[in-house]
C-alpha cells in the first residue's frame, strides 16, 4: 500500500515536472513562431537562441510585486487562479500518453475532462467579480457566455466518439480506433473533428475567440487587476489547457499513440517507434496550429462568436451525431 502511494506520488511529480517544462517552452516557441510570422526574431538574448528566456520570465514573475486592488474581495481574488490551475491539472491525470502510461485509468475519463473544463470557468468568473473592476467583470461574463455556447457542440461531438468506441475510458477509445481498418475516428467523423477543433479554441480563450481578454476594449479582461505570480498561474492554466485540448483531439480522433494499420503494414519499421513519440508529434502539431492561427486570424466580434457557436457549430455537431448513429447501426454493428 505504501509502495503504491510512493509510486503514484513519483508519477504525479514526473507528469507535473514535464508539464511545467512544456508550458515554459510552449510560450518560448509561440514567441519564436509569431516572431517569424511577423518578420522578426523573437527572444534572442537570454541564453543561446533565447532558450533560457522562459526561466528569466519565471524569475521575473516570482519576484514581481503582488498587488490586490482596493475594494477587491481578497480571499476570492487569491484563490481564483488556484481554482483554474487545479481544474486543468486534474485533467492530466486521465490522459494516456501511451499504452499503460496514464496516472488514473478510470472508466469516465472523457467525462472528467469535460467536467474539469466546465469547473475551470468558475475560477475566471470569481477572478472577474472579485477584482472590483468593470473590465475584469465584463471579461469574466464574456468567458462564461463563451463556455456555455461552445461546450454544448463540443459535448455532442464527443458523444459521437462515445457511440463509436462504446466507452468513456480514454485508453479504450484509442484501442477502439486501433481495431478499425483506417485506424482513426477522424475519417467517419470529419465534421465532429472540425467542431471539436473550433470549440477547443473557444474553450482555451485563444485567438480568434480570445474575447475574454480582448486588449483593444477590455485592457486584459479578467486578468486586468492581476500581477506577479498569480497572473502567471492564469497563463500556466491557459497553456496547460491547450495541451489538454490537443491531447483530446489526438486521443478521440487521431488514434492517440497508435498509427493506422494500413500505414504500419506498408512501412513496418514504424512499429519500432515508441507510441509516446507518435502521441507527442500529433499533440505538438495541434499546439503549432494554435500558434499559427493566433498569428494569422483576426479576433471575432462577440456577437459573431455566439452566432458561430449556436447557429453553425451546434447544428453541425447534431448532423455529425446523426451520421455516426447511422454508420454505427448499419456499417459497424
Amino acid at each position: 500500500m505504501l509502495l503504491d502511494l510512493i509510486i503514484l506520488i513519483v508519477k504525479v511529480a514526473i507528469v507535473l515536472g514535464v508539464l511545467l517544462l512544456h508550458v515554459a517552452y510552449a510560450v518560448y516557441f509561440e514567441r519564436k513562431i509569431l516572431g517569424h510570422i511577423q518578420a522578426r526574431l523573437g527572444p534572442t538574448e537570454v541564453g543561446p537562441l533565447g532558450l533560457f528566456q522562459p526561466f528569466a520570465d519565471l524569475i521575473k514573475l516570482f519576484f514581481k510585486e503582488d498587488n490586490i486592488p482596493y475594494g477587491a474581495d481578497k480571499v476570492l481574488f487569491t484563490i481564483a487562479p488556484v481554482i483554474v490551475v487545479t481544474c486543468v491539472m486534474t485533467s492530466f491525470s486521465v490522459i494516456p500518453y501511451a499504452a499503460g502510461w496514464v496516472l488514473a485509468n478510470i472508466n469516465v475519463g472523457l467525462l472528467l475532462v469535460l467536467a474539469m473544463g466546465s469547473l475551470g470557468i468558475y475560477g475566471i468568473i470569481i477572478a472577474g467579480w472579485s477584482s472590483n473592476s468593470k473590465y475584469a467583470f465584463l471579461g469574466s461574463l464574456r468567458s462564461s457566455a463563451q463556455i456555455i455556447s461552445y461546450e454544448i457542440p463540443m459535448g455532442v461531438a464527443l458523444l459521437a466518439v462515445l457511440i463509436m468506441s462504446g466507452s468513456l475510458n480514454l485508453s479504450d477509445i484509442v484501442y477502439a480506433q486501433e481495431k478499425l481498418p483506417w485506424g482513426m475516428f477522424i475519417f467517419p467523423q470529419i465534421i465532429g473533428f472540425f467542431v471539436f477543433l473550433v470549440c477547443a479554441f473557444a474553450e482555451t480563450n485563444r485567438t480568434p475567440f480570445d474575447l475574454p481578454e480582448a486588449e483593444t476594449e477590455l485592457v486584459a479582461g479578467y486578468l486586468t487587476e492581476y500581477s506577479g505570480f498569480r497572473w502567471g498561474l492564469f497563463f500556466l492554466a491557459e497553456y496547460s489547457a491547450m495541451y489538454v485540448m490537443s491531447s483530446m483531439l489526438t486521443i478521440c480522433f487521431l488514434g492517440g499513440w497508435t498509427l493506422p494499420p494500413f500505414l504500419t503494414s506498408l512501412l513496418p519499421f514504424l512499429n519500432l517507434v515508441p507510441g509516446i513519440v507518435w502521441f507527442l508529434l500529433k499533440v505538438y502539431f495541434f499546439m503549432f496550429f494554435y500558434i499559427w492561427v493566433r498569428g494569422t486570424v483576426p479576433r471575432y466580434r462577440f456577437d459573431q462568436l455566439l452566432k458561430i457557436g449556436w447557429k453553425f457549430l451546434l447544428p453541425l455537431s447534431l448532423t455529425n451525431l446523426f451520421i455516426i448513429m447511422i454508420i454505427k447501426k448499419v456499417f459497424l454493428p
